[in-house]
């Protein structure tokens, strides 16, 4: 008897079970539900914030941002600066210079002068050493576009890399320079930040003897606002492995370098 009752209980079990929807999906629906209504740049922190990721305005978070996401954040800071230029009182319906400025600024600041920070690294095809060559490369002048975090004004300038390979260093494509220069200064940031980690990356992708980095730009939030003083420039350099230890090295760089 108590056999018989075990035997027609194991069916209905199984049969409620298939019922169930699995639990990925019932996961999927709440977050879904979760994210509805929510402007697109709060999912994207909530995304960054859950992983514990930092993203300050000179980091890099195209880890956290979907396919097609980039055009919806887009729309949204379209419309956060349509209400920034209410509260500047322009007149945007009867202006027609400014009927469609908060649009182009959104797509100013995601596809083109922040776009550093919501795209991946671009890819640096490496080659061997095969001639096992030792000798310092300078590339440069690279011409660099950024803009300030303090202001959000345009820094404009130029930029010289060193290269002193080992004989088992990588080697990339002379256009990768300037690649890699342009996605690690379009984002807001401080010129003393950008050259260090510029020169961080180097360091990794080549592993060479020694990198250096030297860059001078122009600041418009001292030329164009503060003191307005159009001929200050600034002139920062990072020394790292043999260009640090090796002062011959160092003064050959410098010296062959044209800032003119």
């Amino acid at each position: 008897m108590t056999a018989k009752k075990i035997f027609n209980a194991a069916p209905t079990k199984t049969t409620t079970k298939k019922s169930l929807p699995p639990k990925v999906s019932v996961k999927k629906v709440i977050n879904k539900k979760e994210d509805a209504g929510l402007p697109l740049s709060v999912v994207i922190r909530r995304r960054i914030e859950a992983q514990k990721a930092r993203f300050h305005a000179n980091d890099n978070i195209a880890a956290f941002i979907k396919p097609g996401e980039l055009d919806a954040l887009v729309d949204e800071v379209s419309e956060k600066m349509q209400a920034v230029l209410e509260s500047l009182v322009i007149d945007t319906r009867n202006d027609h210079n400014t009927r469609n400025t908060s649009r182009r600024v959104a797509k100013m600041y995601v596809q083109e002068v922040f776009n550093g920070r919501y795209v991946d690294q671009p890819t640096l095809t490496k080659f061997p050493n095969v001639s096992r060559l030792n000798e310092l490369m300078i590339i440069g002048p690279i011409t660099v576009r950024s803009a300030c975090s303090h202001h959000l004004c345009p820094i404009m300038g130029r930029i010289w890399i060193g290269v002193l390979p080992s004989k088992e260093s990588a080697l990339i494509g002379l256009s990768k320079y300037s690649r890699l220069t342009e996605w690690v200064m379009c984002r807001p940031q401080i010129q003393e930040e950008a050259v260090v980690e510029l020169a961080d990356i180097l360091e990794r992708k080549i592993k060479p003897i020694g990198v250096a980095v030297v860059m001078e730009a122009d600041h418009f939030c001292m030329q164009w606002r503060g003191v307005k003083d159009r001929d200050s420039k600034m002139i920062n350099s990072v020394m790292r492995g043999s260009f640090l230890k090796d002062s011959n090295l160092r003064r050959e760089f410098l010296a062959l370098i044209d800032r003119k």
